[in-house]
């Protein structure tokens, strides 16, 4: 077996743990965000709210949420545990969404391809970092709407930093007017959207996502990655519209879509995507 199947290999079972561990931060940090912004409203308004139980990432143990069954250590192994249970609560036996198990392979081949690629090295860490972010960012937008600070400038400063390094696919001039461009861009499109409309056609997590990317793969690469999430888009688009199944109000989040060409940037490269949309 080759060294760069075993780094796949080890790289892609890493993927698997921290899939799981992806699974809560996209479940629960939303519920985070609502927490505080509810604290820091009561906390303004002179109501203080009653004293709740910690919750956060570690907090409190995962538990079923139809019969409240608190997950015991062999029911948590990422597919493992899903497939030996058959997909079921071992106390109600009520479904478990099939996206938890999907969001662990989906990690763990991203995981895979990173360390067949750059094998088990500060660069392989740096774009399994950016895999994960984007991933947990795809299905947060995806589910709310929201694109978490917590997750998009921590991304940001992360490419800045690997750009100065040496890990990323830029050097730093290129990844710093990569984050400028990246944010200004959308920030114009907004502004430019909202004047002549009078609403809203996208947030500003879009914005600092956006500037993320930017500083992972420069400037250069801004348009190929606009381009490709804009086709995506749109496919995924009338897809929801022909089958009815768009938003109330017709709304379809831009983020998921953006980091989609992200991970396509990191897979394919920028080139290949001007390919792929035909240009």
């Amino acid at each position: 077996m080759s060294i760069a199947v075993m780094d796949a290999l080890l790289l892609g079972l890493l993927g698997l743990l921290v899939g799981s561990f992806l699974n809560v931060v996209i479940h629960r940090l939303p519920r985070m965000m609502e927490r505080q912004w509810a604290a820091e409203c009561a906390e303004l308004a002179g109501t203080p709210l009653p004293e709740q139980p910690p919750y956060d990432l570690m907090r409190p143990r995962s538990a079923c949420p139809h019969c409240g069954h608190r997950i015991r250590w062999w029911e948590n192994i990422p597919v493992a545990s899903y497939l030996a249970l058959r997909g079921r609560c071992a106390s109600c036996n009520a479904a478990i969404g099939l996206r938890y198990p999907a969001v662990e392979l989906a990690t763990a081949a991203l995981f895979a391809y990173v360390g067949w690629r750059w094998g088990l090295t500060p660069v392989a860490a740096a774009w399994c970092l950016f895999a994960a972010a984007l991933l947990a960012l795809a299905l947060i937008d995806w589910d709310t709407t929201l694109l978490p600070d917590d997750i998009t400038l921590p991304l940001l400063w992360a490419g800045l930093i690997a750009a100065a390094l040496g890990w990323s696919a830029v050097g730093l001039p290129d990844a710093l007017w990569g984050a400028v461009a990246g944010y200004l861009s959308l920030w114009l499109v907004y502004h430019g959207f909202k004047l002549l409309t009078g609403k809203e056609g996208m947030g500003f997590g879009d914005f600092k996502l956006f500037a993320a990317l930017g500083a992972w793969f420069g400037w250069q690469a801004l348009v190929p990655i606009i381009l490709m999430a804009s086709v995506i888009g749109a496919v995924i688009g009338i897809g929801m519209k022909l089958r009815s199944s768009l938003r109330e109000g017709g709304y379809v989040p831009f983020g998921p879509f953006l980091a989609l060409a992200g991970l396509t940037a990191m897979v394919a490269g920028p080139e290949a995507m001007l390919r792929i949309v035909g240009l």
